[in-house]
């Protein structure tokens, strides 16, 4: 079974690098199918992505994608609200109940629902986004993840980015968001799993290769629909236990 684990574990690290995410709900949902402690689910999840979304954003910045006048308000906002979720305790139910929702944005977003491409992206509109950014950051804290997979819909359903510009914004989105929530967390206590350094390194493995080939044009939706189908069957698990 660990190494059916840590076998998902690259899949997962590997396609959500590859669409600029860090991977955290992907993680959780791993964790929660595979009965972690949920006292070192958050943890061990954070700092997942803050590795994986590092190497992710390296990639996709080479490739000329990332516009620092875009990011900044979404980090504005979020890192500091970030900052407060991580010190927000939440219910074990409960927070099983969030997560499952906030698992469809993943869903959806790694199954790609046809996004027309973009000739010219429309104005964005600077208080939406520290709005937005705030809303995302405090929920990323609160559940541990980096709110990629909330942003980056939002940003594409508005018609702000095309998809590679949206990857890059959203991979060091997460980055920021990942490690503020860690420093929210650590006021209450951090806790890590005991296979977090296997985890690590599995992981960075799948998100360096994941990035390198989603900013190369690398396009591989049917295995993309395919994990969206697990983590549904995890979203389901943790709406109904």
């Amino acid at each position: 079974m660990e190494i059916f684990f840590f076998a998902l574990l690259f899949i997962v690290a590997f396609f959500y690098a590859s669409v600029g995410h860090g991977g955290a709900s992907g993680y959780l949902a791993l964790m929660a199918l595979f009965a972690f402690s949920p006292d070192t689910m958050r943890t061990t999840a954070l700092t997942l992505n803050v590795f994986v979304s590092g190497l992710a954003f390296i990639q996709f910045y080479r490739q000329g994608y990332f516009k620092w006048s875009f990011f900044w308000p979404f980090a504005l906002a979020s890192i500091p609200a970030a900052f407060i979720g991580g010190t927000i305790s939440v219910d074990e139910n409960v927070y099983k109940k969030i997560l499952a929702v906030l698992l469809l944005f993943s869903i959806i977003r790694m199954v790609g629902f046809a996004w027309k491409p973009m000739h010219r992206p429309k104005s964005r509109n600077i208080l939406l986004s520290l709005l937005l950014g705030a809303i995302i950051g405090l929920f990323s804290g609160m559940i541990g993840i980096g709110g990629g997979i909330i942003l980056s819909p939002v940003i594409l359903l508005l018609g702000w980015a095309n998809m590679k510009q949206t990857a890059a914004i959203s991979a060091i989105f997460i980055f920021v968001n990942s490690l503020s929530g860690i420093a929210g967390i650590y006021q209450t206590g951090l806790l890590w799993d005991p296979a977090m350094g296997w985890m690590l390194a599995i992981a960075m493995t799948g998100g360096m290769l994941g990035s390198y080939f989603g900013a190369a044009k690398f396009n591989t939706l049917q295995l993309r629909r395919l994990l969206a189908f697990v983590l549904l069957i995890a979203a389901i698990k943790l709406f109904f236990t």
